[in-house]
């Protein structure tokens, strides 16, 4: 399934950020393996340390840097490095001596602040020098491994820190965009429903009123009761009238050329680059059509498409108007799944149908282009 640009993008950054971490894996298998071998004792036994310790240690890391994955399965991935981590004590430790253990103890010790669970973070940093000390005692061997376990430790855990404070900070500038999106949506709406209501509480106030006015006079004066019905029915004419007339203006005060420079920002934001050009004077009414049809064939672009680039054109004069939207990323998909048009744009065909209005699409390989007329 495609995905939108900016999820693209996110994704890229966590790839990087997952390869920047991944060089904690690569030391925490090959030094401490490189140790083991050169030692020559019980070689089997502590390798089968290490490589469990650097399997549970690469999930542990992969969940960090993660977080659609379920609070189980975090959990649970997070449990097995511990018991990866205590298993390599008598596994590797035991067998290879101190210092092999070391730079285990120092990756421990490096993805504490990955942990998240602020206890289990400073169990992560505290408990292995003091392992790589007792290990050091019962081998008469303290200076080197306690030493390596906290410096090497410290640098990679800084630098741990840095790359999970980067993607938290591009999580949160994702979430802000999206945010900021649906906040302008949602005033938009507040702005009308405020528009309307102003326009509709005094009429239907008053029509109700004449209701029940009507319907008591029913039975003792029938003459009143339906001036005072007919009343009513023509303040719910004069209302609808009204409301028609509001929405007739609202389509129509739509500047288009504010439309297009607000998706050309959308879309560079998302990753798209986008040019817009623009002949001619728009008139009102197709201006609020074609707004109409950009928004939507911009949404299924987001949606539906992987497009990197995107071109907009609007040129006005007889017969018409025309918006001409081409991107690539269509592939074999279609800009809104099976069909084409999908639920939306078949919506805004028929409306544009009705003013005489037309649109059509094609697509040419990777190349997807929608054209409206109003």
């Amino acid at each position: 399934m495609a995905t939108r640009p900016a999820d693209r993008r996110l994704r890229r950054a966590r790839h990087v950020a997952l390869a920047a971490l991944a060089t904690g894996v690569a030391g925490s298998l090959l030094a401490p393996g490189w140790v083991v071998l050169r030692g020559g004792h019980q070689v089997p036994l502590a390798l089968a340390g290490v490589l469990a310790f650097a399997a549970a240690h690469a999930a542990a890391l992969h969940a960090a840097l993660t977080p659609w994955l379920p609070e189980t399965t975090r959990t649970r991935r997070l449990l097995w490095y511990a018991a990866a981590a205590a298993l390599s004590v008598p596994l590797v430790g035991a067998t290879a001596g101190p210092r092999a253990w070391a730079w285990i103890g120092a990756t421990v010790v490096g993805t504490a602040p990955l942990l998240g669970h602020r206890g289990a973070a400073l169990l992560a940093a505290l408990a292995p020098p003091l392992v790589a000390a007792g290990l050091g005692g019962w081998r008469h061997d303290v200076a080197w491994p306690v030493l390596l376990t906290a410096a090497v430790g410290a640098a990679v855990a800084l630098v741990n820190r840095l790359q999970l404070w980067f993607w938290d900070l591009l999580l949160d500038l994702d979430q802000g965009r999206t945010a900021q999106a649906s906040l302008a949506a949602a005033e938009e709406r507040l702005r009308f429903a405020r528009d309307v209501h102003d326009l509709l509480g005094h009429s239907l106030t008053v029509i109700a009123l004449k209701a029940e006015l009507a319907a008591r006079l029913a039975a003792v004066d029938a003459g009143r009761a339906a001036q005072e019905a007919a009343e009513a029915q023509r303040l719910a004419a004069g209302a609808l009238t009204d409301v028609r007339a509001a929405v007739h203006g609202y389509r129509d005060s739509v500047d288009l050329t504010a439309q297009l420079d607000d998706v050309r920002r959308l879309l560079d934001s998302c990753g798209v680059r986008c040019t817009v050009t623009a002949r001619g004077t728009v008139p009102p009414a197709p201006a609020a059509q074609l707004a109409a049809v950009l928004r939507e064939a911009v949404t299924n672009l987001l949606r539906h498409s992987s497009a990197t680039w995107c071109t907009i054109d609007v040129a006005a004069g007889p017969p018409g108007t025309t918006l001409t939207i081409t991107n690539d990323g269509a592939g074999a998909r279609t800009q809104d799944g099976a069909d084409p048009h999908g639920h939306g744009l078949r919506g805004l065909a028929e409306r544009l149908a009705e003013a005489g209005g037309t649109i059509t699409h094609r697509v040419d390989g990777d190349r997807f282009e929608l054209r409206a007329t109003a």
